[in-house]
C-alpha cells in the first residue's frame, strides 16, 4: 500500500480506489456474499439431519476470535428464545453426548484444537456441524461423519464474522427447539440488507451519504471508545475494536455501556495543554510540555427501537455518538435485531478499511 498524503480525501473516489491495492474494501463488502453462500448450502440440504431434532443442548464452539465473537453474539441474541441451553465454548465441553448438537467454527483448518473439538464431539455421538475450511486435519477428522458448511467465499479472517453468524443462525433455524423464526429474517433477506449497506458504503458515495466513510472520519485522529447498550451490541463493539486494530492499526477500547459510564470522569480528565497553537514540527516536549492528545470519542452501538431513549442512556458521556440503524431512513418498519447487528458489522468493517487507506490515523 502506498503511503497516503498527509490529508486523505475520503471523497476522492479515484484516489481511494487507487490506494486500495490490497482489496480491503472489497473484502469488507463481502459479508452479504458470505451469508448468501451459507443460505445456498442450507438449500442444498446440508443441514437436513437436524430437521425435527429436539436436542438436549446446542453448543457453539468458536475456535478463533471471529468465530468466538459470532458465538457470543448468537447466544446474546437468541439464548432466551431457545427451549434448550444455547452455549458458547472455546472447545467441545466434556459433558457433550449423543443428545447434543455441536457447531465447531473457525478459519484455520490446520488448527489442532479445532480438529480435536470436532473429533471429541463425533466420538461422543453428537450431531456435529463444521464451519471450517474443508481441508487439512479438520477434513481428515470430519470427512463423512459431520455436516460440513465450509466457506465458499474467501475473505481475510478479519471479515469472516458474517459467515459464522450465518452458520450459527442456520443451525438454530433448523432445530425445532429454537423458536427464532419470528425474530430472524431468512438468510437471503439478511444478505440483501448487508449488501444494501455495502452499496451505501461504496467509495463513489461522498462522506455525507456514506455511513462507513462518515464513521471513519469521526474516528480519525481521535482516541476511540466503542460500547454497546445491550450484551449483543457490546459484543459488536469488541469486534469493532479488534477489526480496527487488525485492519487499520487503530487502537480502540471496547467495554459495556455501564463500564464506560463508570469511567466517565476519567474520560473528562486531560493531561495535556491546549492544542490551539500546536505544531508537531516545532513542538519540544522538554520546553513545551506533553503534546496535546485529542479527547476520547465514545461510539455507542444500539439496536433500541426508541432512538431518543438510547441517546438518553448515554447522554452523560463526553463527546458521545450514537450509532444505530433505527431512525436512519424514512421507513417506520424496525428491522429485526439480527439484521441491525449485521448491518452495523459491515459498516464497522468498511470504516476500518477506509481508515487503513487513510494510514490508520
Amino acid at each position: 500500500m502506498t503511503a497516503p498524503p498527509p490529508l486523505f480525501d475520503f471523497d476522492d473516489a479515484s484516489a481511494v480506489v487507487a490506494a486500495d491495492v490490497d482489496g480491503v474494501l472489497r473484502a469488507a463488502a463481502l459479508g452479504g456474499a458470505q451469508i448468501r453462500a451459507t443460505a445456498a448450502a442450507v438449500d442444498e440440504g446440508l443441514l437436513d439431519r437436524l430437521d425435527g431434532l429436539h436436542p438436549r443442548s446446542i453448543v457453539l464452539v468458536g475456535g478463533d476470535a471471529r468465530s468466538a465473537r459470532a458465538a457470543e453474539l448468537t447466544v446474546a441474541l437468541f439464548a432466551g428464545m431457545c427451549a434448550v441451553p444455547l452455549v458458547s465454548a472455546p472447545v467441545t465441553p466434556g459433558w457433550v453426548g449423543p443428545l447434543d448438537v455441536v457447531v465447531v467454527a473457525g478459519d484455520d483448518a490446520g488448527d489442532p484444537v479445532l480438529a480435536r473439538s470436532v473429533d471429541a464431539a463425533l466420538r461422543r455421538s453428537a450431531e456435529v456441524v463444521v464451519d471450517v475450511p474443508d481441508e487439512g486435519p479438520v477434513r481428515a477428522v470430519a470427512a463423512g461423519r459431520a455436516m460440513m458448511l465450509a466457506p465458499r467465499v474467501w475473505v481475510p479472517v478479519t471479515y469472516a464474522l458474517a459467515r459464522h453468524i450465518a452458520v450459527f443462525v442456520a443451525v438454530l433455524a433448523a432445530v425445532d427447539a429454537c423458536r427464532i423464526a419470528a425474530s430472524v429474517p431468512a438468510l437471503d433477506a439478511l444478505a440483501d440488507a448487508v449488501d444494501a449497506e455495502a452499496t451505501l458504503d461504496h467509495p463513489s458515495h461522498e462522506v455525507f451519504h456514506n455511513p462507513a466513510k462518515s464513521l471513519a472520519v469521526r474516528m480519525q485522529s481521535r482516541r476511540v471508545v466503542l460500547t454497546g447498550d445491550t450484551p449483543a451490541t457490546t459484543v459488536l463493539a469488541r469486534h469493532g475494536a479488534e477489526v480496527l486494530l487488525q485492519g487499520a492499526g487503530v487502537i480502540a477500547a471496547a467495554a459495556s455501556l455501564p463500564d464506560v459510564l463508570i469511567a466517565r470522569d476519567r474520560l473528562l480528565v486531560t493531561e495535556t495543554t491546549s492544542g490551539a497553537d500546536f505544531d508537531p514540527f516545532f513542538h519540544d516536549e522538554e520546553l513545551d510540555g506533553p503534546a496535546p492528545v485529542a479527547p476520547a470519542r465514545v461510539f455507542v452501538f444500539s439496536t433500541d427501537d426508541d432512538r431518543p431513549a438510547a441517546r438518553r442512556r448515554a447522554a452523560a458521556l463526553p463527546d458521545m455518538e450514537l450509532v444505530s440503524v433505527v431512525g436512519e431512513s424514512e421507513s417506520r418498519v424496525v428491522p429485526p435485531v439480527l439484521e441491525q447487528v449485521a448491518v452495523l458489522t459491515v459498516r464497522l468493517e468498511m470504516a476500518a478499511a477506509y481508515l487503513r487507506l487513510a494510514g490508520g490515523r
